[in-house]
């Protein structure tokens, strides 16, 4: 029903930057959140940040002041720009989606992941 294409993935040298776009195509009646989780080799999934309906957001301690989470309803696009990175940034990013139906049903979506390198 819902696709997400996750893209801007790469190698970085630390300090650089990078720009990860997820664009979710299909019939999205409402988006409530949406989020970018991350996952490293060995590693549990986890919260990078997350942009709420209310606009309110939502940050992992470790990416506070160098990330920047933002949505476009309208164009039903996600963004997250990734400042001065750091190789601990290093893992798949994967990008998330929680919509409503008229029924008010809830659902689910993950993109595809993107690869993020930080190395020099």
């Amino acid at each position: 029903q819902v696709q997400l294409v996750e893209s801007g993935g790469g190698l970085v040298q630390p300090g650089g930057s990078l720009r990860l776009s997820c664009a979710a195509s299909g019939s999205i009646f409402s988006i409530n959140d949406m989020g970018w989780y991350r996952q490293a080799p060995g590693k549990q999934r986890e919260l990078v940040a997350a942009v709420f309906s209310n606009g309110f957001t939502n940050y992992a301690d470790s990416v506070k002041g160098r990330f920047t989470i933002s949505r476009d309803d309208a164009k039903n696009t996600g963004n997250l720009q990734m400042n001065n990175l750091q190789p601990e940034d290093t893992a798949v990013y994967y990008c998330h989606l929680s919509t409503r139906d008229w029924r008010t049903r809830s659902y689910d979506y993950w993109g595809q992941g993107t690869q993020v390198t930080v190395s020099s």
